[in-house]
């Protein structure tokens, strides 16, 4: 008769004895962080034996935040030569396994980073997985609409996008190396020759990248919740 426990034992993939050493990030609006949101992350499995820092910036703009932090970490002899970076931001409530998830992503894709699927806060909900890279590869149009995410998450699939949101999203460090700096730009303003021009600054980073040949993906595994601060309401 096997003892209690053994059949719960599992065989872990080659993946989970790689460095996987991640460095977090998490700009925050500096007027206080949910207790549910702090809970999610405190309930978040780390990789085993890994290393893993968390760096903070509270009440500056959410683009100058990232652009401070991974300047900070790329300038340190020792963080610089970690391999992933993984954004949190706080409103956002990941699952307990997302950290594991999107690594196994990483790791088995050709991507240079893989987000958790969330939801835009309001009354008119969109998957926060954006552009068709099939259409970019055909035509050369680099466009960033909401995907039709159904079937993909029905199925729990790694689907490719042109666009990912920051709230749970694991990229790879050496991608801030090859893409130049400022990496995040919120940008809403009329420029010259092209008139109105409104960007996040995930997708202003996600424009620049992928003209650079990077890749990106949202694992459907990893389901995050968007928490409205005000009303307690999740999306």
């Amino acid at each position: 008769m096997m003892p209690l426990g053994f059949e719960r034992v599992q065989h872990q993939s080659e993946h989970a004895y790689k460095d996987a050493s991640t460095v977090v990030l998490v700009p925050t609006r500096g007027t206080g962080i949910s207790h549910r949101v702090v809970a999610a992350w405190e309930a978040m499995l780390a990789p085993m034996n890994q290393k893993k820092a968390k760096l903070y910036v509270a009440g500056a703009e959410v683009g100058h935040a990232y652009n401070d932090m991974l300047k900070h970490v790329l300038g340190d002899t020792n963080l610089s030569s970690w391999r992933y970076v993984l954004t949190l931001e706080d409103d956002n409530l990941p699952p307990p396994d997302a950290h594991i998830r999107l690594l196994e992503s990483i790791e088995l894709g050709p991507f240079d980073a893989v987000s958790g699927l969330y939801w835009t806060k309001g009354d008119w909900n969109m998957p926060m997985a954006y552009g068709d890279p099939d259409e970019y590869a055909r035509t050369g149009v680099l466009d960033f609409r909401p995907r039709n995410v159904l079937q993909a998450l029905e199925r729990g699939q790694v689907m490719e996008v042109n666009g990912i949101a920051m709230g749970c999203t694991l990229w790879r460090m050496s991608l801030f190396r090859e893409v130049p700096a400022p990496w995040f730009v919120t940008v809403s303003d009329v420029v010259p020759d092209k008139g109105p021009q409104c960007y996040t600054q995930d997708l202003y980073f996600c424009e620049r990248a992928r003209r650079a040949g990077k890749r990106f993906a949202v694992d459907m595994r990893v389901k995050v919740g968007h928490l409205h601060v005000e009303t307690g309401e999740v999306f």
